[in-house]
């Protein structure tokens, strides 16, 4: 009995039980599946568990049957370095609300413990949550505004780590590791998954998108502030809170060659869609050191549809290109859909991409957003999926230089 995979559901009032005798399920694109021990791990520490309302939790029977549960559809939320396998099985109710931007995981009960459907993909501390939302939080922020009276950027990151828990903007007060530098308020792309802005008939953004155009003086105070003397130092432009960075293309530069002309300590970044390669050269030419690229297909069609851009995925090669030819370190941010990215076309057109391209890393990330609005948005094949393991390992396979993780680490000059 302690080997069975047991399904969870959850009632109205929050508490979660497990139903005996109900095998748990998965769901990859829209196909539920039987959950193994081979999909499974302990629910890592710092996960939260979430129930879905309006949407039945479901399950298989002894006779082999699915069936609803008598409560709503259980979901872990993954802390930053796990990549899940599989979706929550449910069933939606009609007119049920489109839910919150998160990365939905399936949960069970597995040898009296509850284990996610997820793999480790990457296993770097820094991004630990118990490094972040100290008591000692407030003072260093009071501290870092003394450091930089008037910088209007502080006071936006102040209240990005105070009121949305952001951790690149609490590193800045923290003074170490990776710190954001938010540049732009407009952006060039309308992602269905958007973080920062989001149409009012969709579900609510996380944080709130800046609403100045910050100077290169105020960006480079912060720049050479971080860089100078944090432990392990990146700053990162192309921030949650921002739309595209490289639209302020030449504040950017001018910024990148303020910080370089007082140290040269650290590591600059930029966080992109890529699709506007003027800015992208500008901001290479000025000195940037690496360039993470969101991306989610690298078939241009399916690529159009999540990101409804005013520019294609050529654009977007472009800039890679250009990048890779001026030494910049390049990664690619792989949004991840279990049963969309891991399709055989899917995986056939990445490999393609990536001999064209042979950009260092890919950090995979959960694909933030409710499963039912991106898979009714996305075209659909006959196409099988691959299962993430397998997926993963054949990008490596192809691409041996590749490293596969989920974070931006620093890296020694």
């Amino acid at each position: 009995m302690g080997e069975r995979i047991t399904a969870l559901y959850a009632t109205p009032d929050g508490k979660i039980y497990d139903a005996p005798g109900i095998v748990a399920l998965g769901r990859s694109g829209e196909t539920w599946r039987d959950l193994t021990p081979e999909d499974l791990i302990p629910l890592p520490e710092g996960a939260d568990l979430m129930f879905l309302p309006e949407r039945r939790a479901v399950g298989r029977d002894r006779a082999g049957a699915f069936m609803s549960l008598p409560g709503q559809a259980v979901s872990a939320i993954l802390p930053a370095g796990y990549t899940r396998i599989y979706l929550p099985a449910f069933q939606r109710e009609k007119r049920a609300a489109v839910l919150p931007l998160y990365g939905y995981t399936a949960v069970a009960l597995y040898r009296n413990q509850l284990y996610a459907a997820a793999i480790r993909t990457d296993n770097d501390d820094f991004w630990n949550p118990k490094h972040y939302n100290t008591r000692g939080l407030k003072k260093r922020i009071q501290q870092t505004k003394a450091a930089l009276p008037g910088n209007r950027l502080v006071e936006h990151l102040a209240r990005c780590a105070l009121a949305y828990h952001c951790c690149t903007a609490q590193n800045l007060f923290y003074h170490r590791w990776e710190a954001g530098l938010p540049a732009s308020p407009v952006c060039n792309a309308n992602c269905l998954g958007c973080i920062s802005l989001q149409p009012a008939e969709c579900c609510p953004s996380p944080q709130e998108r800046i609403k100045f155009s910050p100077t290169a003086e105020e960006i480079a105070a912060l720049g050479i502030y971080h860089l100078s003397s944090a432990p392990e130092a990146i700053v990162s432009f192309g921030q949650g809170c921002e739309g595209e960075p490289s639209l302020a293309a030449d504040t950017v530069a001018e910024s990148i060659r303020r910080i370089r002309a007082q140290t040269t300590a650290g590591q600059i970044n930029m966080n992109s869609n890529a699709g506007y390669t003027m800015g992208i050269k500008k901001i290479v030419d000025a000195g940037l050191d690496s360039l993470r690229v969101s991306i989610i297909s690298a078939n241009s069609a399916n690529y159009a549809t999540y990101y409804r851009a005013q520019y294609t995925l050529d654009a977007v090669k472009a800039s890679l290109r250009y990048a890779l030819e001026k030494k910049v370190y390049v990664s690619l941010n792989l949004l991840y859909f279990p049963g969309f990215n891991d399709r055989a076309d899917e995986a056939a057109a990445w490999c393609d991409f990536l001999r064209e391209l042979p950009v260092q890393m890919i950090q995979v990330r959960n694909l933030n957003l409710d499963p039912d609005v991106f898979w009714g948005s996305v075209p659909h094949t006959n196409d099988k999926a691959l299962g993430t393991r397998r997926f993963l390992r054949l990008l490596q396979d192809e691409n041996p230089h590749l490293f596969i993780g989920s974070f931006s680490h620093y890296r020694e000059k």
